[in-house]
């Protein structure tokens, strides 16, 4: 698998999760915790990180940070590496304790932290570990709505400024913000991630190329020619249907095993530049997740078809020309 691209500037917000070496445990105990939340208060003095929302799961953490000095990269490895060394020399062991680099999402603050952060505090509950994500104690929900003492270096206020100017208000209703999740089922905001590193409108995401333009990308990085060229949709539906020998219609409608309408949701997916849910809405409704799995099937069928591997590339041909 390919890197994921680091995008760093001023001011820029991200969801970052970390994962164990092969799923297993990156806490053990309390005092692990503990320790690592000592290290966000840290790098929040030293380097002047925003963290807006947290929440430490047995084998994984999230974090809805913001970087004022867009300082990404040194933050978070300074905070794996820190940890790493700390929990090794704790607990006898050496090697790897995070699986691969950490994972970083690049948000439209203004359109997503809302989500993103309903998004996290849920994490416990999703677990099925709590009844109620307020019974969570490491998660930063039980400060936001007050069952807990807020920490100095914790960014509360963005957030709760969007229920109300006073304090009590405001936290009563995030508490119900939340709270609507428990009672019917949310989607995730993960169904808008576009090239696996963005997470923000058509805006937000053509103001990201734009700082990219002119900027040697790795071939490394996944997605890469989403974040460089793209292609409008009607484009490559036009190229799959000459392609495949059938008309534009029947590769927008019908059944989503027919070839030439898996090619297309495939280039689309690709190339176009966008969300899984805008790709669904051109093709009948299809559900964000559908999407995701009619593009891996499609590449698990090319391994044992080479005559569609062949088919999608000379069509992919014409989409990149």
């Amino acid at each position: 698998m390919g890197r994921p691209l680091r995008i760093e500037y001023p001011g820029s917000l991200y969801h970052i999760t970390s994962r164990g070496n092969e799923k297993k445990d990156i806490f053990l105990d309390n005092n692990d915790r503990i320790k690592f939340l000592d290290m966000l208060e840290d790098y929040h003095d030293r380097h002047g990180i925003l963290i807006h929302s947290y929440v430490l799961m047995d084998n994984h953490y999230h974090l809805i940070l913001e970087t004022p000095k867009g300082n990404l990269l040194k933050v978070m490895h300074g905070i794996n590496s820190g940890y790493t060394g700390y929990f090794n020399r704790r607990h006898g062991r050496v090697g790897h304790l995070f699986q691969g680099r950490y994972k970083g999402i690049l948000v439209d603050k203004d359109a997503y932290l809302l989500e993103l952060s309903r998004y996290v505090h849920l994490n416990p509950m999703k677990a099925k570990i709590v009844d109620n994500p307020e019974l969570y104690e490491w998660s930063s929900y039980p400060a936001y709505i007050g069952k807990k003492k807020q920490k100095r270096w914790m960014e509360y206020s963005w957030v709760l400024s969007k229920f109300g100017k006073d304090k009590s208000v405001s936290r009563r209703n995030y508490r119900k913000y939340i709270e609507e999740a428990l009672e019917g089922k949310i989607e995730t905001p993960m169904k808008d991630l576009y090239a696996q590193v963005i997470l923000g409108g058509e805006e937000f995401r053509e103001n990201v190329r734009k700082m990219l333009k002119g900027r040697k990308i790795s071939d490394e990085i996944i997605e890469k020619k989403r974040l460089t060229d793209k292609k409008a949709p009607e484009e490559i539906v036009k190229e799959v249907a000459k392609g495949v020998g059938i008309n534009e219609g029947e590769v927008l409608s019908g059944d989503n095993k027919r070839e030439g309408r898996k090619v297309a949701i495939y280039l689309i997916q690709r190339y176009s530049g966008l969300s899984n849910s805008e790709i669904g809405k051109i093709f009948g409704g299809i559900h964000y997740s559908s999407i995701s799995k009619i593009v891996m099937r499609l590449k698990e069928e090319m391994v044992r078809n080479k005559n569609l591997g062949s088919l999608l590339k000379r069509i992919e041909s014409k989409v990149k020309a």
